[in-house]
């Protein structure tokens, strides 16, 4: 089959997988409060630069790795089966909550628009969240209707990926641009500048989210079979998609810091949105709804194409059943594609806030498969300075793990995301235990 994806293919779909729900949230929930504007920066900087670090053992395995599945293929034919599930069982957690919180924004979107007229039909309260109907079906059709997207093929959602990415890069810099003519700078020298201190602690907690946030630029392994030019590009986009990713979420961040100290930003619904109304109106408020519209969508449909690959992978390594690895006319995996959703369409109905909990363990299970890539790449590579980046991807995955585990660490996981933690690792366990004696 003709490969489908260029170069802007790409780097639309690493952009709006690594941009999704959180960049438009967390200003004023938790990147202002815990960390203001500078030591934010900081963070997310660090952290891009070692995700970058890591995208050269990333590279090392495109180099070697020419399949679908990315990850998990590559640990699977260097490490064994084992090894493999253990990738495949973390990545796939990663990439399938990823589809339904982005599509939980949706349903944020509308009680924005219609404040309480949008809820209809309460049906349950789980984790202090109240589930009503009107969020269900909203969620549910979003996600129903990115299943139809992708069955249709790669081609038509890779279209739809790049006109989204490029309406929330375009947006949101056009919205910094417009709110310092309008603003300026008072509030933000106030509040973030003038009594600025320096924190390690605060740094931390922002680069321990890192792997969560920017999981997106692993995409591209996923999809290296559809890839129309060299490896090598596809390493630089991925590093430039990261380098975009850290000022879209620091820029968002200024957005909200222009209007709001950190106690008022957390006192308001929306920091983001409240601080857009407050400079630009509605007219403002409105195109910053087209890029949090673009964002959550480019998040769906570029986790709802990974997920689907990395299911097909499972597939073919008889780890799942065999139906998931065939392939339509469209060149799209249509039963992979419906398993996936099929997960995703639980979400709906367990509320925003439990998903929030599994998607912090994201970091943990994401940086547990970059351990992987580098420990790989160590024992594959004879350049020295490709083996001295696989051994520093080694020691960041453990730096990662480590910030979200040990005891007394500023981004120790909570309770509940540590038991989420667990269970999953059971299922995993029995699932490929009863997997592996069948």
């Amino acid at each position: 089959m003709k490969k489908q994806l260029g170069k802007f293919d790409i780097f639309a779909l690493v952009i709006g997988s690594i941009i999704g729900w959180g960049s438009f949230t967390l200003p004023g929930k938790y990147f202002l409060w815990k960390s203001g504007v500078i030591n934010t920066i900081i963070g997310l900087m660090i952290g891009g630069i070692l995700i970058s670090i890591i995208q050269f053992s990333y590279h090392t395995m495109l180099e070697n790795n020419k399949e679908d599945g990315g990850e998990f293929t590559y640990t699977y034919n260097n490490l064994g089966k084992a090894h493999g599930f253990i990738v495949a069982w973390s990545l796939s957690l990663c990439y399938l909550s990823m589809i339904p919180l982005n599509a939980s924004a949706y349903a944020l979107l509308f009680k924005v628009i219609f404040n309480d007229n949008f809820n209809f039909i309460y049906l349950y309260t789980i984790a202090n969240y109240s589930v009503y109907l009107s969020d269900v079906i909203l969620m549910t059709s979003i996600i129903l209707l990115f299943t139809y997207i992708n069955i249709k093929g790669l081609k038509l959602s890779s279209k739809i990926q790049n006109l989204m990415s490029f309406l929330l890069v375009l947006i949101v810099i056009v919205i910094l641009i417009l709110m310092i003519y309008t603003t300026g700078t008072y509030s933000l020298q106030i509040n973030y500048i003038s009594n600025y201190n320096f924190s390690i602690k605060e740094v931390l907690i922002v680069t321990s989210i890192v792997p969560f946030l920017f999981v997106g630029f692993d995409v591209i392994p996923q999809v290296v079979t559809d890839i129309r030019f060299k490896i090598g590009q596809a390493t630089i986009i991925a590093i430039i998609g990261v380098v975009i990713g850290v000022f879209i979420y620091a820029t968002l961040n200024i957005i909200a810091a222009l209007n709001f100290s950190a106690q008022e930003a957390l006192n308001t619904n929306w920091a983001v949105a409240d601080s857009i109304i407050k400079s630009l109106g509605y007219v403002g408020f409105a195109f910053m709804l087209i890029a949090l519209w673009a964002a959550v969508t480019g998040g769906i449909n570029g986790f709802m194409i990974a997920s689907s690959k990395l299911i097909a992978a499972l597939s073919e390594y008889k780890l799942m059943n065999k139906k998931y690895s065939i392939k339509n006319n469209s060149g799209s995996y249509p039963y992979a594609i419906i398993f996936v959703s099929s997960v995703s369409l639980i979400g709906p109905w367990i509320g925003r806030e439990v998903v929030i909990y599994i998607v912090d363990m994201a970091s943990l299970l994401a940086s547990i498969a970059y351990g992987y890539v580098g420990y790989i790449g160590i024992n594959k590579v004879n350049c020295i300075y490709k083996k001295i980046f696989s051994i520093m991807s080694v020691i960041i995955s453990i730096f990662f793990v480590s910030l979200l585990l040990l005891p007394n660490s500023p981004a120790q996981l909570s309770i509940p995301s540590i038991a989420f933690l667990i269970a999953w690792i059971i299922l995993g366990t029995i699932i490929y235990y009863k997997k592996n004696k069948n």
